[in-house]
This record gives structure tokens, sequence and C-alpha cells, in this order.
């Protein structure tokens, strides 16, 4: 995979993280050149000088990356690990299709910058919210123990009989939905929605974390509660504009379909395999459930729990 190569000691793993999180709380700053356009060459703020900078350190990261796996593939008797990038290297090499280090690049950029902060987020805030929660918690692995058993590795084709994991990852995407502010669209003609009108060119923000707080709509709103979709026909796929994290209609994210099996795996694979304690005797009642708003939603305090292995491996500490 090519997330292995990041993970190396020079510190490309955290550069990488801190740059992709400069880049959401950035992109989730109003600025005023959006609005103003007139703006933009004056970039009144710093936005787009900032982004430039950020952009231009990932971009380098990349190029280190795909420079030292072309020297592997050159390598005479080098094991190639066809993951993604070497996919897209044979691409570039097969001249009949039309990819180049440039079309690369920002691929990997769109993949990693959209799918990892939103994804990691979504696991910290689901297993935050089962440790604040413990009774939800023992439910949830008893439901684990049941069909696959205690410490038993997670198959995707099980997950179809965990309504109750699948209930837990539901509601956190409506408590604390990943993007919680949809990226900006522009109407496209003028419409009238709710008895107001908006206007041809308007550019439009969803507030998809106000939807799922909204009382009108949800019974005890702030109350974490997966139960509430147990025999809910209720679905993250767009069809129900009360629970829609991944948008809706032809602009709906495509990751859709692999971020739901891997937040099942992940979450499931966790909370069967370990137990869990809050770092520093902390009480489940005294966490700070404090959101940080960014393009993405993250946890004020990060996750600082220590993993007590159901099978006996030695206790080891997980900061998020």
């Amino acid at each position: 995979m090519l997330s292995e190569d990041l993970a190396d000691p020079s510190g490309s793993a955290r550069d990488f993280k801190d740059l992709v999180w400069c880049i959401m709380v950035e992109a989730g700053n109003p600025n005023l050149a959006d609005y103003f356009p007139a703006l933009k060459k004056i970039d009144p703020q710093g936005s787009r000088r900032r982004m430039t900078v950020y952009f231009t350190k990932i971009f380098e990261l990349f190029d280190g990356l795909i420079e030292k796996r072309l020297r592997d593939r050159a390598t005479v008797g080098s094991i190639r690990k066809n993951d993604v990038l070497d996919t897209l290297l044979d691409a570039r090499e097969d001249k009949s299709q039309d990819v180049d280090i440039f079309l690369i690049k920002h691929f990997l950029l769109d993949l990693f910058v959209a799918g990892t902060d939103t994804t990691s987020s979504t696991i910290e805030w689901a297993l935050s919210e089962l440790l604040h929660n413990p009774e939800k918690l023992s439910r949830a692995q008893a439901e684990l123990d049941r069909v696959i058993g205690k410490g038993k590795p997670i198959e995707e084709s099980e997950i179809a009989r965990m309504p109750y994991l699948q209930a837990i990852i539901k509601e956190t995407f409506r408590m604390h939905p990943p993007v919680p502010l949809y990226l900006p669209r522009k109407s496209g003609l003028e419409t009238k929605i709710g008895g107001f009108t908006v206007p041809k060119g308007a550019q439009v923000l969803v507030n998809v974390w106000a939807i799922g707080r909204d009382p009108s709509i949800w019974k005890d709103p702030d109350v974490f509660m997966p139960e509430r979709f147990l025999g809910s026909e209720i679905d993250v796929k767009g069809q129900d504009f009360e629970l829609a994290p991944f948008g809706a209609g032809r602009r709906i994210c495509p990751g859709l379909p692999l971020a739901m099996r891997i937040l099942h795996w992940m979450l499931g694979s966790l909370i069967n395999s370990f137990n869990w304690e809050l770092e520093g005797g902390v009480k489940p009642e005294d966490m700070s459930m404090e959101e940080k708003f960014g393009i993405t939603l993250q946890r004020a305090q990060p996750l600082r729990v220590i993993p007590k292995p159901i099978k006996g491996m030695s206790q080891i500490k997980v900061k998020s």
C-alpha cells in the first residue's frame, strides 16, 4: 500500500498529517475573496498564499515517493507492491493511456486529502462516543461476540449481520459529520425552496451538522443513541436528506462505498480486539466532547486511550 511509503522514520507520516490538517482548516475558513471576486488578486486574508505553501510541500512529498518508487521499479529483482501507485505508473508507461506525473500527483492529492482525514476523524468520534457511553460499547461488543466471537478478525461479509455496529456508524455521522458544511455549490438556475428564492449563480452551503442536531427532525438530538436507527430505513446513501454526510445526487462523494466498508471494519476490529481505558484515569462522564471545526470536524482534544488486547498481547498506548 502507498500508505506504507509514508510510514518511515524520517517523520513523513507526521508531516503529511499536519499538512492535510492545515489544508482542511484553511479550506474551512471563510474567505472574503470567495464572496467578493474583486479581492481575489489582493488575497486580503492570505488564504491563497498559505494554501500555495501547503500544496507545494505536499507535492514535494509526493515527488519524493514517486521518484523512490521509480528507482525501486528499475532495480533488477525488486518486488513490486502492486498498489495504487504502481497501477498509476503502469498506466503512465502504457502510451495508450493519457496519464502523466502531473495527473498522478493530483489524483493522490484527492485520494489522501479527501479520504484520510475524514475517515480517521469518524473512527475517532465513534470510539469517543462509545467510551463516553460505556453501555453502548458493551452492547456493541456483545453483538460482535455473538456474531463472530470475541477477539476474532472481522470479515466484510459479516458486517450485514451486525445492525448495532451499523447503527453506531450512522449515529456518529448524524452527530459528527466528517464534513460539517458541504463543499460550496453554485446554483445553476433560479430555484425556490421553502419559500425562499435562490438566485442563479448563488453560492450554496449546506449545514449538515445543523441538520443532524435539528430537534424538529431528531428526538434528543444531542444524545448519542444508536438505537434510533435499529429498524429504521434511514441510510447515508443520499436518499434521506436528514442523514446525508456524503452528499446526494450527481455530486455525492465517490468514496462512499469504500468508506462504509472501512469504517465498519475498523471500528468493529478495534472494539472486538481490545478493551479500552481512558488515559490518566479520566472517567467516561468527564470526557471532553468539544468539537473543532475546519472543513472537517475534529475533536478539540485528541482522544487518548490505552488499549488492552483481549488475547493477552502486551499493553500498548495509543494517541490519536
